[in-house]
């Protein structure tokens, strides 16, 4: 009898702490999240980087 493949949380607070700004539905939440519009969370992933915390502290939250 094979064994199952484990499943680990393993990457998920990685990929948590960043923001995917190709990914329609990452800037949505993002966008919901703080308040501010897609074309500027997308401006300040291009600015910043794809950190959580430097597109928030870019967009002012």
């Amino acid at each position: 009898m094979a064994t199952a493949k484990k499943k680990t949380a393993r990457g998920r607070k990685q990929d948590r702490a960043r923001v995917a700004g190709g990914q329609k539905y990452e800037v949505g939440y993002e966008s919901k999240k703080t308040g501010r519009s897609a074309s500027a969370i997308k401006k300040a992933v291009k600015k910043v980087g794809n950190s959580r915390k430097r597109v928030e502290k870019r967009l002012g939250r």
